[in-house]
């Protein structure tokens, strides 16, 4: 999977060619963070030509009179956007579609906090345009959610300008290239924001996969992680894992097995039952990090994602991608929604690796600091056991090889519960290792049948999914 390659314009080039574009024709309503977007447009000259209205309401009672209230109170955030969108939509198609048949009408839309001066809100927001590609046409529309990198308020405002820049010139520009669409939304913002949600709707994307712009998202930069539910569809974790407790199984999918959904099912379920962890507000995601998406060369096999995706949501579960190949980077990033409490899901194998790797990397004094970065008072691991497939053996949290220096300190975080072990799994589906399942659809064999779920065999089957890939 290869990065698009184009000629990158500069925001005042884009923001000229849409207001000389004598078919686009639309409102901008920008509140919290001022009209940054709405000012490109004006700057560049011949804004008459494409913006109707530009619409700022700093005041969060004159917003609610005009959008409605939130019943979260959160202005910044999804539902918010949306109320925005529809009501400047009404009021254009309302006011001037008669006078305007010839114009492709738009409406811009956003919804900002920047850096506060404390520096404990980090700037953060919601941009979207509804646009139509034929005048009186059904319209479409991106919506985005951005976080905001710069250490400046000013700074933060000015990417919040050329992001909505990006947004406007890609859906009518770039609509058919998506590879290109999803890319440009970065142009002249390279370390200055991430963008960790790109929804599609209408029209103008209904050949659009959504699980595909998540893995372009990650692949090419613009995000270290982002979430799609069992639909398929974009999601964001603000909008349904703030103050919620969260268990994350990392996993390789290549294919579900049997031992899979014991893995996800037991954990899970010792989870929720944790003291400090509110069963109605939990939730599990499935995490599939790029590494196990790579070829040989270092691409990206996106046939193999497609599959492992649609596998998961076949199975009910929301799928999380990551470039973050160890979990105190996953950790950081959910730091940013106040999640009460973490679960982490590993294999005993794995937390084997972490714990030796953490010893090697960190013999210069910072072995304790790197160990409580990983092991703060609201996250848990669970380890789940496995057979050692030479000896019989069960391989467990408490007996796996815990190098010399790093035994006192691993027995503490056993005794203080930041460590777990997996309780009530399946001991009979240890003997299922996924690499033999694999092995043997590739090789057109029948024993993998009885080691996957129903759904996982019955999609593996219809579609010879795996038979071609390495």
């Amino acid at each position: 999977m290869d990065r698009p390659v184009y000629q990158k314009l500069k925001t005042e080039q884009k923001a000229l060619e849409i207001n000389l574009n004598e078919s686009i024709y639309g409102t901008f309503s920008e509140i919290g963070a001022g009209q940054e977007v709405a000012r490109n447009f004006f700057k560049v000259g011949a804004a008459a030509g494409t913006i109707a209205k530009t619409m700022s309401a700093y005041d969060k009672t004159y917003s609610d009179a005009i959008y409605g209230a939130e019943v979260t109170g959160r202005y910044v955030c999804e539902s918010r956007l949306y109320k925005m969108l529809d009501h400047e939509w009404t009021l254009l198609e309302e006011r001037l579609r008669p006078i305007k048949s010839d114009c492709n009408f738009f409406v811009f839309a956003d919804t900002v906090t920047t850096i506060n001066y404390t520096k404990t809100v980090k700037g953060q927001g919601w941009l979207g345009v509804r646009f139509q590609l034929v005048p009186g046409a059904a319209p479409s529309e991106i919506v985005i959610h951005s976080k905001m990198l710069d250490n400046d308020t000013k700074l933060q405002q000015d990417a919040i300008g050329i992001l909505g820049v990006n947004i406007m010139y890609a859906v009518f520009y770039y609509k058919d290239d998506l590879k290109k669409l999803v890319v440009s939304l970065m142009d002249g913002l390279e370390d200055r924001i991430s963008i960790d949600l790109i929804r599609f709707n209408g029209p103008g994307f209904e050949d659009v996969d959504s699980t595909i712009v998540s893995l372009y998202m990650v692949a090419f930069g613009l995000t270290d992680v982002t979430i799609f539910d069992e639909e398929g569809l974009s999601i964001h974790a603000s909008e349904f894992l703030y103050k919620k407790s969260l268990m994350v199984v990392r996993g390789n999918f290549k294919p579900p097995t049997l031992v899979t959904m014991d893995v996800i099912k037991s954990s899970f379920k010792q989870f929720k039952k944790g003291d400090d962890v509110n069963q109605a507000k939990s939730h599990l995601i499935t995490e599939v990090t790029l590494d196990y998406l790579r070829f040989k060369d270092g691409k990206i096999n996106l046939e193999d994602f497609k599959i492992r995706a649609e596998l998961l949501r076949s199975l009910g579960y929301k799928v999380l991608i990551s470039n973050q190949n160890n979990h105190q980077d996953l950790i950081n990033y959910m730091e940013d929604y106040k999640i009460e409490h973490l679960g982490l899901v590993v294999g005993v194998r794995e937390l084997e690796e972490i714990i030796i790797d953490k010893y090697e990397n960190n013999q210069d004094g910072r072995l304790l600091v790197s160990l409580g970065e990983l092991f703060n008072r609201n996250i848990t691991i669970f380890v789940y056991p496995a057979l050692n497939r030479e000896t019989g053996a069960l391989l467990t949290a408490d007996n796996i090889n815990v190098p010399e220096g790093m035994k006192y300190l691993y027995k503490h975080l056993l005794e203080s519960n930041q460590i777990v072990e997996v309780e009530g799994y399946n001991e009979s589906l240890l003997s299922i290792y996924p690499s033999d399942v694999l092995n043997s659809i590739i090789n057109g064999e029948t024993d993998w049948e009885e080691k996957v779920p129903k759904k996982v065999r019955q999609l593996i089957k219809s579609h010879g999914y795996f038979s071609k890939l390495n």
